[in-house]
């Protein structure tokens, strides 16, 4: 082979790898294949499958965080039969239900050949009222199915933010303002004349004392008339 040939096919297959090379990278990036970087992954026997699992929390958290968290998972089943899973875990914390229509629910039933994805609108939910875990880091995460078995696994944490736009937990509604001690009563211009009549006695009253100090004076004076008759005699 001359050496102009070997050149030349020295310099194609150099292409052809970085041809390679390149299609690899743009083919395998998240973006691209549309999936959630780094998300834990799990499995239950030979049907169950636990995909993309995420502890969302407030989209303004950060670092050590401890309050209201959702978590996030795709639950598949293979089988035959219906899956029922029966209770989520963050830690120490565990969750509640809730249909894709907001109401609670005990547990989510998987159908056999089917799955469920939890989490994001118009799915069921599963809300931890307070989780105490790192954004950015990894929580320890369990399953526990109706079957007795659980799948234990660590989810990512990630802010309600990005990916997980609209997947954290919604934010509580704001106290109601308690309403003022004298609402409930009366109004107050209803009270002032109930309690004016009970003062304006006051004045009545005074002329009620005022006879009995008066009965009181001529009970004196008959007295002092009666000793003076007895003196004149």
């Amino acid at each position: 082979m001359s050496r102009s040939l070997r050149v030349g096919s020295i310099a194609a297959i150099a292409a052809l790898a970085i041809a390679s090379l390149s299609s690899c990278a743009a083919g395998n990036t998240p973006d691209t294949l549309e999936i959630k970087p780094d998300n834990a992954q799990a499995t239950l026997g030979t049907n169950i499958r636990l995909n993309n699992i995420v502890v969302v929390t407030q989209g303004d958290a950060s670092g050590e965080y401890t309050g209201p968290a959702n978590v996030s998972v795709n639950v598949s089943n293979s089988g035959t039969t219906p899956v029922e899973l029966q209770s989520v875990t963050v830690g120490t914390s565990a969750a509640t239900f809730a249909d894709d229509k907001g109401a609670p629910v005990g547990s989510i039933v998987v159908p056999p050949g089917g799955a469920v994805l939890l989490g994001g609108e118009g799915n069921p939910v599963a809300k931890v009222a307070s989780a105490s875990v790192v954004v950015g880091g990894y929580a320890p995460t369990t399953f526990g199915f109706k079957s007795g078995e659980k799948v234990e696994t660590e989810a990512a944490v990630s802010p309600d933010k990005g990916l997980y736009k609209g997947w954290g937990p919604t934010a509580s509604p704001a106290a109601v303002p308690s309403k003022p001690a004298g609402a409930p009563s009366a109004p107050a211009g209803a009270t002032a004349p109930a309690t004016a009549p009970a003062t304006a006695p006051a004045g009545a009253t005074a002329p009620a004392t005022a006879p009995a100090t008066g009965a009181a004076v001529p009970g004196a004076a008959p007295t002092g008339a009666a000793t003076t008759a007895a003196a004149t005699h």
